[in-house]
């Protein structure tokens, strides 16, 4: 584990301050070692500010950082000022095109999304799980981005680390489920064991961001379940019983 946090970038967004975070260079201790930035976790409280705050610090140390309640909804809101911790929305994606503001969304294997157009200078960040993605989390954000101005081919969006189609178990409740919202799913899921299926939600994701006909589109592989060194994963806490899990951030800014 390093002592300095360690975002990573995506090579589409080059023109705006951004970084998918793990666990790399924070302060907390135990199951949330060490960059834990979840304010719903049992961690202490001043880690995770000081977490928070070493986040930012990394790439954009002159922004307020904006988070929300993530319900997994399809609820995406405009943000236009700072607000505090305590008066955080119930939404899974922001937009923006104020300076000085810094979205930030949080995940332990669900799908984090940052959106640039950086010609009309507006930005987003979605919270996308399958519940969110299905309800439509990433189409309401391009949406939303689009009536702020944004133009729809000029929109990039990089889908962050997130659980890997190797790591990501279903049922066939599950599995009946997507190919009742649409037959063509079918591509998502891979065989496993006896009535039991391998999801792929990374490319589920990326599949709806293609459908919206936005610009350009990368994502990443990185096995949030998998690499247990670099990243927080619920699922990886569930299967070893643990009481809780940390969440790690990802951050974009004009």
């Amino acid at each position: 584990m390093t002592d300095t946090v360690q975002p990573r970038f995506s090579s589409l967004l080059t023109s705006v301050a951004h970084g998918f975070f793990g666990r790399e260079g924070g302060v907390s201790s135990g199951l949330y070692t060490s960059l834990n930035v979840g304010l719903g976790t049992k961690d202490d409280r001043s880690a995770i500010y000081e977490n928070r705050k070493r986040a930012l610090r990394a790439i954009a140390p002159q922004s307020e950082l904006v988070t929300l309640r993530q319900v997994h909804s399809a609820k995406a809101i405009f943000i236009d000022h700072p607000i505090a911790d305590e008066d955080r929305v119930e939404a899974d994606a922001m937009v923006t095109d104020r300076h000085g503001l810094a979205l930030g969304i949080l995940t332990a294997d669900c799908v984090p999304v940052l959106f640039s157009d950086s010609s009309s200078g507006i930005i987003g960040a979605a919270h996308a799980g399958w519940k969110g993605a299905v309800r439509g989390i990433i189409e309401a954000t391009i949406d939303l981005m689009v009536e702020k101005g944004a133009l729809r081919q000029n929109i990039e969006a990089a889908v962050g680390p997130a659980i890997q189609q190797n790591s990501y178990e279903v049922d066939d409740n599950f599995y009946n489920k997507f190919l009742e919202e649409d037959f063509d799913n079918k591509e998502f899921f891979l065989e496993g064991r006896e009535a039991h299926w391998q999801f792929n939600l990374p490319a589920y994701v990326e599949r709806r961001l293609e459908k919206a006909a936005i610009g350009a589109i990368s994502r990443s592989l990185l096995d949030t379940c998998q690499e247990d060194s670099q990243f927080f994963s619920y699922r990886r806490a569930c299967l070893r019983g643990e009481e809780d899990y940390g969440r790690q951030i990802s951050i974009i800014s004009l």
